[in-house]
């Protein structure tokens, strides 16, 4: 239908072009007859105006002309204006169709108007209310943004009242004195823990008052005069009960360390007394200090003199050094009742006072090792002393810092206020006792002892007695390395002619060296000290030399290498069992040793098998030297060598084994040697195969009365000894 249109207005145009001015009859807009003719009223035409624009027709023309049914119509050859009819004839057909349509439908229509009339009244209706709750909601937020001002303003009106409540409750409160505290202060017994729950509340109102009193409160008067008063009453009753403990303390066999303990219960009484009444706490402070200084210089000054009295009647002498001779009367190695003599070079079971288990036990009670009969010797004494010092010391360092309230420098001063007499008596005591102590060992064992307590103080936090500690050493080390070097001296001075009879066995001396070296390095493992090796060392150069100037004044070679190895042997088997196997002394005399040993096993095949010894050694030479045509005038030596090796050579390993046996006091040392004898005369009669082997020597009759090496080396193991 819209084609039809198009093409229809696409005729009006083409017929208006034409200049067409007749029209055709058109019907009425109800098609009920022919209409009125009339011109068409174009009017006057102005094709050069801007209304008419003949462009613009032509355009909407030649998109018309495009159209299909247009396209179809031209093809055909139809009648424009037949077919226009024809479209118009059609489109008024079609309007009188919808005017029937629109007027069948006019009762619905009508109604629909209403509708829409009505939803259009109801909608403006509408339109008005919600006007009106607009207009209301704008009044109801103004309402609630005061409202919100209003409560902002009323809960900070709040705060500011539970602010100011809250401080007044605090000031009232601390202020307020109840009848419960001053009930408590008054009447209860210092012990109850209602007097020590109300004495805490009581400092805490006393602090409380000065701070606001401080800000100017003029309250704090009203309340002044009950805590003064109760506070009085407070200090007056802590008083006499501190003071009732510090005097118990002086009471004969009191065990101080109870009432200590159950001051620290109380420890906050004298924190009162700190805050409130600094002079009373000076004054049980210092009669605290005078009481416990005196009763600690009591009991170490009587201890102490008990303790000595159980020390080893025979002790160490200026002359008993390890150089000195060993004589009826100073005999070291002698056999005296081990029970009641301290051993002066030798560790033994001493060395046990610095293991951990010994080292802590518990002190000696003097009366019962009297009534035991039991001796021991310095370090024993010395451990017992100091162990005591370090327990009691510790406890009462801990005792000032805790209920005395101090720390650092005031709580070391304070320490030293109370033991200080007791620590000086101690160290004199040790000065004079060292001034004629002349036991190294008992020395070092001192000196061990004090660095493992000065461990266990570090450990326990009590820095206080680090002074002490150092002060001791101080008075040890000197001494010891006095003793060490008189030691060395006396080696140093010994004449070997002065010692009387001499043999090859181990010399006293050298076993003095050997049991007090060992004794020293095996302590000093645990903690070495460089100065102590240093002075060991020299110790051990001066008793070689000595070990020499003795072997010296033997005759013969032999004898003095038995000598040698005999002294040798005893230190190196003492150090090893004492000492680590790698120290620097085991080390130094295992090489003496073996030195000495080569050298006495090539002495002692030296007189059976000298000739023997002499002949390989110059035929190796001459073989190596090119020079082995010489061997030939040797072949009667060589015979001679041969035959006289075979006749005697049992009957010398018999002599050389006994030999050996008899020389050496350690068996397994015997043994050694023997077993090395034996092993090297089956190399040198080896090497002598080998020259023998020599094209010069090989056609030697004499060869066949060699001995074979194989059975040579079996009948040589049936002179081993066993033990």
């Amino acid at each position: 239908m819209a084609a039809a249109a198009t093409l229809a207005a696409a005729a009006r145009e083409l017929v208006l072009r034409a200049g067409t001015s007749d029209m055709e009859e058109e019907e009425g807009p109800l098609g009920g007859g022919p209409g009125l003719q009339e011109p068409l009223q174009l009017g006057e035409l102005d094709i050069t105006s801007n209304e008419f624009i003949l462009d613009e027709v032509d355009v909407h023309i030649q998109a018309n002309l495009e159209d299909e049914l247009v396209k179809e119509a031209l093809k055909t050859g139809v009648d424009l204006r037949h077919y226009s009819k024809q479209v118009e004839l059609e489109l008024q057909q079609i309007e009188q169709k919808s005017i029937r349509d629109y007027i069948q439908e006019s009762e619905n229509i009508a109604s629909l108007h209403n509708q829409i009339t009505a939803c259009d009244a109801v909608l403006e209706r509408m339109e008005q209310m919600l006007g009106a709750f607009q207009s209301d909601l704008s009044s109801i937020s103004s309402e609630i943004r005061t409202l919100q001002e209003q409560s902002g303003a009323m809960n900070i009106r709040l705060r500011n009242r539970q602010a100011v409540r809250g401080k007044l409750g605090e000031l009232v409160d601390g202020l307020v004195v109840p009848s419960a505290l001053v009930t408590a202060i008054l009447e209860a017994p210092v012990t109850e823990p209602r007097f020590l729950e109300q004495l805490q509340e009581l400092d805490a109102k006393a602090a409380a008052v000065r701070e606001q009193e401080a800000r100017g409160t003029a309250a704090c008067a009203d309340v002044r005069g009950v805590l003064d008063r109760l506070r009085v009453k407070a200090v007056t009753k802590i008083r006499e009960f501190i003071l009732q403990k510090i005097y118990s303390f002086r009471k004969p066999m009191t065990n101080y360390q109870i009432p200590q303990t159950a001051l620290l219960k109380y420890r906050f009484f004298y924190q009162f007394l700190l805050g409130n009444e600094r002079a009373t706490a000076k004054e049980i402070r210092d009669e605290y200090v005078e009481t416990l200084s005196k009763i600690y210089l009591s009991y170490y000054r009587s201890y102490l003199g008990r303790l000595m009295k159980v020390q080893y009647e025979e002790v160490a002498e200026k002359d008993d050094l390890m150089g000195v001779e060993d004589t009826a009367k100073k005999g070291f190695f002698s056999k005296p009742s081990l029970r009641s003599r301290n051993t002066i070079f030798t560790l033994g079971t001493r060395g046990s006072v610095i293991s951990p288990t010994e080292l802590e036990a518990p002190i000696l009670v003097p009366h019962t090792a009297q009534r035991g009969e039991q001796r021991y010797p310095f370090e024993a004494l010395f451990r017992s002393q100091h162990y005591a010092l370090l327990d009691n010391s510790c406890r009462e360092y801990l005792f000032i810092c805790e209920f005395f309230v101090v720390s650092g420098p005031a709580a070391h001063d304070l320490f030293h206020a109370v033991m200080g007499r007791t620590l000086n008596m101690t160290l004199k005591h040790l000065e004079s006792y060292l001034a004629d102590c002349y036991d190294a060992i008992a020395v070092f064992l001192c000196i061990h002892i004090v660095l493992r307590f000065r461990n266990i103080a570090a450990k326990r936090d009590v820095p206080a007695l680090d002074r002490y500690w150092e002060q001791v050493l101080a008075l040890l080390w000197p001494r010891f390395e006095l003793i060490l070097e008189m030691n060395v001296q006396s080696v140093r001075s010994t004449d070997p002619q002065r010692l009387g009879g001499l043999d090859t066995r181990p010399h006293y001396i050298t076993r003095r060296y050997a049991e007090f070296s060992s004794a020293l390095v095996s302590i000093n493992q645990t903690i070495p000290n460089e100065r102590t090796i240093q002075l060991l060392g020299q110790l051990q150069v001066e008793v070689e030399n000595f070990v020499l100037r003795v072997a010296a004044e033997f005759s013969s070679r032999k004898e003095q290498l038995v000598f040698l190895i005999n002294n040798y042997d005893m230190m190196l088997g003492v150090l090893m069992e004492r000492a680590a196997d790698d120290s620097k002394e085991v080390e130094s005399f295992q090489q003496l040793l073996n030195a000495r040993t080569q050298e006495f096993i090539e002495e002692l095949l030296s007189p059976p098998f000298g000739g023997l010894v002499a002949f390989v050694k110059e035929a190796e030479a001459l073989i190596e030297r090119g020079q082995a045509e010489r061997l030939r005038g040797e072949e009667a030596r060589v015979t001679q060598l041969i035959r006289g090796f075979g006749s005697s050579w049992k009957s010398s390993v018999e002599s050389l084994s006994q030999d050996v046996m008899r020389s050496f006091t350690n068996f397994r040392n015997g043994t050694s040697i023997i077993q090395g004898a034996l092993t090297q005369l089956i190399q040198l009669y080896h090497r002598f195969h080998r020259v023998l082997s020599q094209p010069q020597l090989r056609a030697l009759p004499a060869r066949a009365e060699l001995i074979n090496i194989h059975h040579l080396m079996v009948e040589l193991k049936k002179h081993k000894p066993n033990f």
